[in-house]
């Protein structure tokens, strides 16, 4: 993993939309994997921007939902599928035909999960994976424990999960997690981490110190080969 520190949230977010640029010249059928919450935002901002200046950049570019809160419904403005709409879906234009992510309130979770994870065996691997870092060091919604999953899963969501933002006004609490697992992440081509926001500072420095551990599911990341994770030095104070 590369890590660079950056001074302001601006500039992390120009050089993450710098890099999916460039992978995206590379291979126009990009399949990005996208986080949501306030890390990703201001670089999916300067992506429509970008495609408000080039739009056939964007025509053939597909993208996955890394994860959702579960027993919601979707128009849920705290929904995961809500902010995808509004940041990314429609300011690219991403077509039905070119998205793929988890509904958020499905008759059968499992069988959710066994959907996403048919289309990763058939579509995959996924292209650029744009993560954000959990308070408690949770990777997706790969929660600390005693042991990780590697595929699609239903997972139980922890206390701090459950305290995240975007469910605070939310009417229903979401009663449980779906989420892409380790090897689904791990085995994405790229990888970015945008590491931003008071709160993260101490998890941040536990990552920072390369050691690898079930309960610092981020930590994961030191084993891939292509991963650039990016601090925020002002908002972490590091």
């Amino acid at each position: 993993m590369q890590i660079k520190f950056v001074n302001s949230y601006n500039e992390l977010s120009r050089i993450a939309n710098e890099n999916v640029m460039q992978l995206l010249e590379a291979k126009p059928d990009l399949l990005l994997c996208a986080a949501t919450g306030n890390s990703p935002t201001g670089v999916y901002k300067m992506l429509a921007e970008n495609y408000h200046n080039t739009p056939e950049r964007f025509s053939k570019m597909r993208v996955i939902k890394l994860d959702e809160w579960g027993g919601i419904e979707p128009e849920e403005k705290g929904s995961c599928e809500t902010y995808l709409q509004e940041h990314v879906l429609r300011p690219l234009q991403i077509s039905g035909k070119r998205y793929i992510g988890f509904k958020s309130n499905p008759e059968n979770p499992q069988e959710e999960c066994n959907r996403i994870s048919s289309f990763l065996a058939e579509e995959g691997p996924i292209d650029l994976c744009i993560l954000g870092l959990g308070s408690n060091g949770h990777l997706a919604l790969n929660e600390p424990a005693e042991f990780l999953q590697a595929q699609c899963h239903v997972t139980e969501l922890s206390p701090s999960s459950l305290k995240h933002k975007m469910t605070s006004g939310m009417k229903q609490k979401p009663s449980y997690g779906l989420t892409l697992g380790m090897a689904d992440i791990l085995h994405s081509k790229n990888i970015l981490i945008l590491i931003t926001g008071s709160g993260k500072s101490e998890m941040a420095q536990q990552l920072m110190r390369g050691k690898i551990n079930s309960q610092l599911p981020a930590s994961f990341l030191w084993l891939h080969p292509n991963t650039i994770c990016l601090i925020d030095r002002e908002s972490i104070n590091l």
